[in-house]
């Protein structure tokens, strides 16, 4: 085994299931897809580091951990459509791909959306569709999905679109504000009915466009 995919290994072992990320089948996705080719070069030794990754003055990188446990929260199947709110660096979008039928990104800079087309597509990637547009202002769409992630935290999540989402689809998102955040699945169990499950406390930049509203409207 290479120091890398040691480091990789390691990142499972003793940062993912430890915080219960235990979803075998997303965290072997998380292995296969290389962390470091979509971590900033000033950052490539702290690829697999226990910290939010800093990708330019106003976005992050999850943590592994906080990965790993989203995406075993979410238990994504390979027959779902998957809405992601936030591209970053595109290697959760990658990891995603992996385990569903298709995904949407939507990422408010531009210059990050580019950068991370590019490593998708070096990666071979075919399932994903990366588009700019800012997310806080609502979203437009003919498609339905089955899961949502939304990759930054939102003051308070409010139910406009939730109509996107099918019944037995699932929302991740941390809500709240200063140091008071937690992240939550919210459910959709019928056609107006809604379970919403606490998972962590967790501390996360605010969306784009959200820093002095009072909702995020979905």
């Amino acid at each position: 085994m290479t120091d890398i995919q040691q480091a990789r290994q390691n990142a499972i072992d003793s940062q993912i299931r430890p915080w219960g990320g235990l979803n075998y089948i997303a965290n072997n996705a998380l292995k296969s897809i290389p962390r470091e080719d979509f971590v900033p070069e000033a950052y490539k030794n702290l690829a697999f580091a226990d910290i939010e990754i800093p990708l330019n003055d106003r976005a992050k990188m999850f943590s592994p951990k906080i990965e790993g446990r989203l995406l075993d929260a979410l238990n994504i199947q390979q027959n779902e459509a998957v809405l992601e709110v936030g591209t970053g660096s595109g290697y959760l979008t990658a990891v995603v791909s992996k385990l569903c039928k298709s995904i949407t990104s939507i990422e408010i800079d531009e210059e990050l959306s580019t950068g991370s087309q590019e490593k998708l597509k070096a990666l071979n990637i075919n399932n994903a569709q990366l588009q700019v547009g800012d997310a806080s202002q609502g979203w437009q769409s003919n498609d339905f999905f089955d899961v949502v992630i939304v990759a930054s935290a939102v003051p308070k999540i409010t139910g406009r679109y939730f109509h996107l989402l099918n019944v037995g689809g699932r929302i991740f998102v941390v809500e709240g504000t200063g140091n008071a955040m937690s992240a939550k699945l919210i459910t959709r169990i019928s056609e107006h009915e809604w379970d919403t499950k606490t998972l962590f406390e967790t501390h996360l930049n605010t969306m784009q466009g959200l820093e002095t509203a009072a909702s995020f409207e979905f």
